[in-house]
């Protein structure tokens, strides 16, 4: 089992903190399901960094890891898209439900191929929505710049979504020595970039 070294569970135990620190402060000026959203996510995010410095690396082969980390930009998404486009928040709402349990399904019922084609377009339909969104509100000045810094966790999200995919799916774009060894990192930059953004917005 791949536990990391002390400087990959150093960077797994930050991004712990600053997800822990996001869920106890919160975003001022929320409703309640945007309120929700984003403590579920920063939760679960809290949680599987923490399972990855206790378990190792490991225990991101578990199809229970690979749907409860999709609960993240989910979560994430269904918040912006609340807050920031009101005709949205049905058709987005069913979205993420009805993805959330394609990759239940598929994840526990396989085959792989589905799973991970099902798991990459849900991730990347969330990916997206947490990447753009955010920029093109603050471009247009419908949100302060510094929302525009949740759009650069987004990208983030979405990369670290697609490398673990691929993994997954047999095809790595890297190979899994070289993802294993960048994750940490990616993990503490975005949630960096999601505490910053919900901060200066």
């Amino acid at each position: 089992m791949k536990q990391g070294s002390v400087f990959e569970r150093v960077l797994l135990l930050a991004a712990g903190l600053l997800a822990a620190y996001q869920v106890v402060k919160g975003v001022d000026g929320l409703t309640t399901l945007p309120m929700i959203s984003y403590s579920v996510a920063f939760g679960v995010l809290l949680v599987a960094g923490l399972l990855l410095i206790i378990l190792g690396f490991e225990v991101l082969d578990s199809s229970l890891v690979v749907i409860v980390s999709t609960v993240i930009p989910l979560s994430l998404s269904l918040g912006l898209v609340w807050m920031y486009l009101a005709t949205w928040h049905i058709p987005y709402l069913i979205f993420v439900s009805v993805g959330f349990l394609a990759i239940v399904v598929t994840c526990l019922r396989k085959p792989e191929r589905l799973a991970t084609f099902t798991l990459a377009a849900v991730h990347g339909v969330a990916g997206l929505m947490i990447f753009i969104l955010p920029v093109v509100l603050s471009v247009n000045g419908q949100a302060r710049p510094g929302l525009a810094l949740v759009g650069v966790g987004g990208a983030l999200i979405g990369v670290g979504g697609l490398l673990l995919s691929f993994l997954k799916a047999g095809k790595p774009i890297l190979s899994r020595e070289i993802i294993l060894k960048v994750l940490p990192g990616l993990l503490l930059l975005m949630t960096a970039a999601f505490v910053a953004g919900f901060a200066l917005a």
